[in-house]
């Protein structure tokens, strides 16, 4: 064989591994994927507003006007709505949880508790369910991502926010928003966005941050270099964190023919997409367009897998000087959840089943009763005719003496 002929040999065709990405995406595209979102916040801050417009659809009813005419809550609520959403042929089952109450009160001590022992459940339920024989479905609750909305004072963060803050960073991906935007100018907004990353570096508050990898393996071998937009678009995001947001489910003509979605003032229009605005374009592509499977596996391989270890290991805490990550000493029973709409259903059904024993009782009691009484009229019938019975015998034996003396 000469050397032309060498060269000229075909190029033997792929064995077909480099198929596995499309087979492995076309499993996720039929399985779909699950977020969970909670937001936390003072009352009044446009938490639902913020949820529909993130969603481009109405997941959550405002009923602000109810929530007035109610007395004020005493205790943080869990509230949790549901929804799958379509894009694209690709299902993404979205749970919402809201945390109705929080921070309404005068007396705010540990308002965080309920939050952290939530999500604290999740992980233990999950935990759970891993450890049973059968596994092939399971429900999961895990919270993928905490935004907590922050009031725009302008002055800083209240102790309330810096200990909540706190405690929730520990057990899942936190992300600070300052809400309604609008009401601050630009140079008391920069101001106010340098105090709070003061208090939350000072207070070694632990927030999710885009990863700022390096040049991926595939950009190496092509020679291309996208990944350096990538890290400048996380560096981005990184920069305008606290993110400031300002939300809108109305949409008006921004004076070009355009229908956008807006705030409208006397003095103009706030675009909710408009970047020169507000951050709520930055935030959407953290939390969906671009980070959303980062802050999944971030769930997964680190704040679960930091709960497991330390449940497994029965440690009440990190053991390094870390006391906001705390765990009981035995693993939390299983609840259906914190509402306390919920205990107050379990209180009325326990009334309702003690008001039950205790007529019950009753009613043994006079049945017990009627038949003491219905004894002893038994008893004096029973005497009166053993009385009588006497007499006749009595009566019976005189005869029988004057009958023998006529004889």
């Amino acid at each position: 064989m000469s050397a032309a002929t060498a060269t000229a040999a075909p190029v033997p065709p792929p064995v077909g591994i480099s198929n596995l990405p499309n087979q492995r995406y076309k499993i996720v595209n039929e399985e779909g994927g699950t977020f969970t979102v909670m937001l936390c916040g003072e009352s009044g801050l446009g938490k639902t507003t913020f949820i529909n417009t993130l969603f481009q659809t109405v997941l959550k009813r405002a009923d602000g006007q109810q929530h007035r005419q109610e007395p004020i809550r005493k205790t943080v609520e869990i509230d949790i709505t549901r929804a799958l959403l379509e894009e694209k042929h690709f299902e993404l089952r979205v749970n919402v949880i809201d945390t109705p109450g929080f921070g309404d009160n005068v007396n705010n001590n540990k308002a965080w508790q309920p939050l952290v022992d939530f999500i604290d459940d999740q992980h233990d339920s999950y935990m759970r369910q891993e450890q049973q024989p059968y596994r092939t479905k399971k429900f999961d609750l895990r919270v993928h991502a905490v935004l907590y909305f922050i009031r725009p004072t302008g002055h800083g963060l209240k102790p309330i926010d810096i200990e909540t803050m706190k405690r929730l960073s520990t057990r899942a991906n936190l992300i600070p928003v300052i809400a309604k935007a609008d009401t601050l100018t630009v140079q008391e907004l920069q101001q106010f966005k340098s105090r709070i990353r003061q208090v939350i570096e000072a207070q070694e508050i632990r927030i999710f941050t885009p990863p700022l990898d390096a040049d991926s393996k595939e950009d190496a071998k092509s020679g291309s270099n996208p990944a350096s937009a990538a890290v400048e678009h996380a560096r981005q995001l990184i920069e305008a964190m606290p993110f400031a947001i300002v939300g809108s489910e109305k949409k008006f003509d921004n004076g070009q023919g355009t229908q956008v979605v807006a705030r409208k003032y006397p003095w103009g229009l706030v675009e909710i997409e408009n970047d020169s605005h507000c951050d709520f374009r930055k935030l959407r592509a953290l939390l969906l367009r671009t980070y959303l499977l980062d802050l999944i596996s971030t769930t997964q391989e680190m704040h679960y897998e930091t709960y497991r270890r330390l449940r497994l290991e029965g440690h009440e805490n990190t053991g390094e000087g870390n006391e906001d990550f705390t765990l009981p000493a035995i693993a939390p029973a299983r609840k259906l959840s914190h509402n306390p709409r919920y205990k107050e259903e379990e209180n009325a059904l326990k009334k309702y089943f003690t008001d039950q024993v205790k007529a019950e009782e009753q009613r043994f009691r006079q049945w017990e009763q009627n038949i003491v009484n219905e004894r002893i009229r038994l008893n004096g019938d029973l005497e009166e005719i053993q009385g009588k019975v006497k007499k006749l015998e009595e009566q019976v034996k005189s005869l029988q003496v004057k009958k023998s003396h006529l004889k």
